[in-house]
């Protein structure tokens, strides 16, 4: 008896897959699923001046993409701050399709040796030298409403463009999630509807400043990005939204910067 009921157990497991192989080939847009969330790191270089900046960038243009790139890793964008000329950190959005692929960062680029010989001279600056005062480094899971990065098409053509980073913190992680949900629950389309072109959105997981999340939003010029953020603001959709009770004390802060691509920022 014990046979026969693997046996019968072997069957009907075979008929299942069949069913589901059937199933989707007959339907195929069956087998395509929303894209999974991305995680995303932003890494900030403080350097303390634009000659040491320049040598971090160069590390990251010669050294560090080319090694990410051969991981995988794509659509890292490099920044620098357009709207205070005393900082003069370089800003990173570093994008992860896993969690693994996070994990491994480290320990891939120990083992590649053509990231090592591209560093080399990078690494060599001596201690009484350092071309940084520390890397500052959160992490982020991507919104539900938009898993993937949205690049527009005058970004992904390297045409002349602007980036506003944006923080919202929250004094507790109850109005940190709500805060989220809202944007989910249509506040990324209303932001799509009125072209402010939103790049990412990410739930921090770990910062310094936590709860909060980030997000960036991208324009061809500075003019453009004011007329879409005076778009979303008389919005008949948002003008609704803001004031659902659910809603209510959900940002207690908000910052935001303004930053320039490099030359050979991928976003």
């Amino acid at each position: 008896m014990p046979r026969i009921s693997h046996l019968l157990n072997a069957l009907l497991a075979s008929l299942a897959l069949s069913t589901l192989i059937a199933g989707v080939a007959e339907h195929p847009a069956a087998a395509e699923e929303t894209p999974m969330q991305e995680y995303y790191e932003l890494r900030i270089y403080r350097t303390p001046d634009a000659a040491k900046r320049q040598i971090v960038s160069d590390y990251v243009e010669h050294a560090l993409l080319p090694a990410l790139t051969r991981q995988g890793i794509d659509r890292v964008g490099v920044f620098t701050r357009t709207d205070d000329d005393t900082d003069f950190a370089l800003y990173l959005l570093i994008p992860y399709k896993t969690l693994a692929a996070f994990s491994e960062l480290n320990g891939k680029l120990a083992a590649d040796t053509a990231y090592a010989e591209a560093a080399k001279n990078y690494f060599a600056i001596p201690l009484d030298q350092p071309v940084f005062t520390r890397i500052e480094s959160k992490f982020m899971k991507a919104f539900v409403g938009m898993p993937v990065i949205e690049q527009p098409e005058y970004s992904v053509n390297k045409q002349p463009r602007l980036f506003e980073l944006r923080t919202y913190e929250s004094h507790n992680a109850d109005k940190a999630r709500l805060k989220v949900a809202m944007f989910n629950d249509g506040e990324i389309d209303i932001m799509r509807d009125v072209k402010l072109a939103p790049l990412f959105y990410g739930e921090t997981l770990i910062g310094s400043d936590v709860p909060n999340l980030t997000y960036m939003l991208t324009a061809p010029d500075m003019k453009a990005h004011d007329e879409h953020w005076n778009g979303f603001r008389t919005h008949p959709e948002w003008l609704k939204m803001k004031v659902l009770d659910k809603y209510k004390d959900t940002v207690s802060k908000i910052n935001r910067w303004y930053l320039a691509p490099t030359e050979y920022s991928q976003l």
